[in-house]
Order: structure tokens, then sequence, then C-alpha cells
């Protein structure tokens, strides 16, 4: 008689199944136009700008992995990583649909209430794009998002949704929220950081914040 599985050992078995699935595509895809097109790369300059952007991105994958998950709970964070845009639209969707249902990530309802917040999250960025591009192909409406006028607007979309996010945790616990804000507003203020180099700038104020939430936990601060 064949064993019933329990919730996660589905979600991590249906978890492998598409993140091999989409590795699979991601590198077929590319292959497929080297064949169609006859155009074989150039094996020694790839392998120069392998090895030179390799190690950053092997550094990001494993951190975010440790990073996310206990954020995510497994089914979250296999349908994260499958469908991407983690710290911009499914970190924020995850956490906020998690507090309002007052579940944690490594509950089973926080697992549940994680997964289907982070496949609303998806379905609804994938009709938005679809009709974003139907309405560019039939109307001038790619001429309009790029004039001067809403620009500003543009640029303030990310700090508005991670600014009404930070009202809320940051009110939860300030005394751990200080040295981690600060520690960021430094580090973005004085260095100059590239595009590459912003994206591990969140695990690195996670693991931070672990750090500092430690310290202030042993000397009985929190």
């Amino acid at each position: 008689m064949k064993k019933k599985l329990t919730y996660l050992e589905s979600v991590h078995r249906d978890g492998k199944i598409w993140g091999f699935s989409l590795l699979a595509l991601i590198l077929a895809f590319p292959l497929v136009l080297s064949i169609i097109f006859n155009a074989v790369p150039e094996w020694k300059a790839f392998s120069r700008a392998v090895i030179a952007v390799l190690p950053m991105y092997w550094a990001v994958g494993i951190i975010e992995t440790f990073t996310y998950i206990p954020m995510l709970g497994a089914g979250g964070a296999y349908l994260s990583f499958v469908t991407g845009n983690i710290s911009n639209l499914k970190l924020p969707c995850a956490l906020d649909a998690m507090q309002k249902a007052n579940v944690k990530a490594n509950s089973e309802e926080g697992e549940i209430i994680s997964t289907i917040s982070i496949a609303v999250s998806s379905i609804v960025t994938t009709l938005i794009v679809a009709l974003g591009v139907i309405l560019m192909m039939v109307t001038n409406l790619g001429a309009v998002l790029e004039s001067e006028v809403l620009q500003p607007a543009f640029d303030q979309l990310l700090p508005a949704l991670f600014g009404g996010l930070a009202v809320v945790f940051v009110s939860q616990n300030i005394k751990l929220a200080i040295a981690p804000m600060l520690l960021m507003l430094s580090l973005f203020i004085f260095t100059p950081l590239t595009s590459g180099e912003v994206g591990i700038m969140a695990p690195v104020g996670v693991i931070f914040t672990l750090i500092i939430a430690r310290i202030l936990y042993k000397k009985g601060k929190i």
C-alpha cells in the first residue's frame, strides 16, 4: 500500500519537480537558440565571464536560501524561487498576509497562508504584465508610462512599498530595528554599491539583525 504523503512532504516533492523543471527550461532556451541560429559561444570569453560573475551569484543564492526559507516557509520559498522577484514583491506579500492572519511561517497555517499569498501575487503579476503588453500593442501606453510627468511617481513605488512595511514591522520592536536601519543607511549613503552588490544587502541585513536580536535577547532587552 502506497504511503500517503504529509503536506510538507508533498510540498518538497512538488517543489523539487517544478524547481528542476524551471532549471531545464532556463538552460534549454540558450541551447535552442544556439541550435536554431548556429551560434556557438566563444568558450574562452564565456569561461572568463562565468568565472567573474558566478561566485557572487553562488554567494547570493546560498545566503538567500537560508534567509528567505524561515520567513516564507517551504511552500512559499519553492514558489518564490520559481517565480522570482522575491524581495520586491513575494516577500512583502507573504509577510503582510501572515501578519494579518496572525500566523508564523514555521507553522502549518503559516505555510499555507504564505504559499497562497505568493501564488495569488504571481497570478496577479502575470495578468497585469499580460494586460500591459496587450495595451502597449494596441494603444500608445508605452509612451505614456515613459513620459517625464509620470517618472517621479514610478521612482517612489519601491520606497512607498517598503516604507509601508517598515511602519508595521519596525513599530513591533523598535529596539531591534534601530541597529539594522543604521547599518543599511550607512552602507547605502557612504558606500557606492553596484546593482549586483545591492542584491546581497537584504540577506546581509537579515543576518545582522539575527545577531543583534541574539545579543539583545541575552541581555534581556527584548
